[in-house]
């Protein structure tokens, strides 16, 4: 009686593990924020604070960045000055912290703020992006690609940041190819684009920013081969010349010609002796001739 109750227990046991629901799926990340609603969201730029830079680059790369949203977005953004006169004297401190910008945002009426830090790396800068959810005090953060140059290199780390978050899918440049040889191949990061003379007076737009390699090749020449470094709604011009590849200059030797003196030659000989037996010839011919010369009263008198 015993192992039949036990049976109806693992039974029941195992009716109950199999009816169970599934355990659900992970929820999607909340703090991606999808640059196809932030277009329509009410944005704020709370400021960029500078981290071993000059303060007055940084508020001006602020202000590009504020330019840029507001070309971008279909709200208006608030300008600097009504930030600064709905925010009060406690949030002017305010250095980042999700719950001090959802509370800037709360205040201002608006969906998302908008803050960033600019800092130095030896020759290098680089720009942080932190946008918060003032719904949820959620948080999104974008960094650039460490920037080498002046200050004024950031400029368009700043517009890259701007379209990174409202637009991009418009984050991209163009390259322009020219080349002195009609009728060669050319790819682009191993992908072939077409020949020479390409159309569109040789420009290859929409390419992602960063770097692409490009190559071209002909038969009979060497192939060129070079890496591109694609900026933000620029065209980077790249003139390629072709080599020929089995042109040969000279062969790198001395070739010296000697020539015989001409009497050495045997047909040279051949005529010095010819001649010189013609010439004996004549000679002894005139020397046996017979003459008829007399002397007369002691003269030669010349006879026959």
């Amino acid at each position: 009686m015993a192992w039949r109750v036990a049976s109806v227990v693992l039974a029941a046991l195992a009716v109950t593990a199999h009816a169970q629901p599934a355990p659900p799926a992970p929820a999607p990340d909340d703090s991606v924020i999808d640059p196809a609603e932030v277009l329509n969201k009410k944005i704020a730029v709370w400021r960029f604070d500078a981290l071993g830079i000059d303060p007055e680059i940084v508020q001006r790369l602020e202000t590009l960045f504020r330019m840029e949203l507001d070309r971008l977005d279909k709200q208006p953004l608030p300008s600097r000055t009504a930030v600064e006169k709905t925010i009060t004297p406690a949030e002017q401190n305010c250095t980042g912290e999700e719950k001090c910008l959802a509370a800037i945002g709360k205040r201002l009426g608006v969906d998302l703020v908008v803050t960033g830090t600019v800092g130095s790396l030896g020759d290098n800068y680089v720009l942080n992006i932190k946008v918060v959810e003032v719904a949820t005090g959620k948080s999104q953060k974008m960094q650039s690609d460490p920037l080498r140059g002046s200050p004024d290199d950031l400029i368009e780390g700043v517009r890259v940041a701007a379209y990174k978050l409202l637009a991009p899918d418009q984050l991209h440049g163009a390259v322009q190819i020219q080349s002195d040889l009609v009728g060669a191949q050319v790819a682009l990061d191993g992908k072939d684009v077409g020949k020479t003379p390409l159309p569109n007076q040789g420009v290859l737009p929409r390419l992602a920013l960063g770097k692409h390699h490009l190559r071209v090749e002909s038969k009979g020449y060497d192939v060129f081969e070079q890496d591109l470094e694609i900026h933000f709604q620029k065209v980077s011009p790249v003139l390629v010349k072709l080599l020929p590849s089995d042109q040969v200059i000279g062969t790198g030797k001395n070739i010296t010609i000697e020539r015989d003196p001409i009497y050495s030659r045997p047909w040279f000989i051949v005529a010095v002796g010819v001649g010189a037996i013609a010439l004996g010839g004549i000679i002894g011919y005139e020397a046996t001739k017979p003459t008829c010369n007399t002397f007369k009263n002691g003269m030669l008198v010349p006879g026959c």
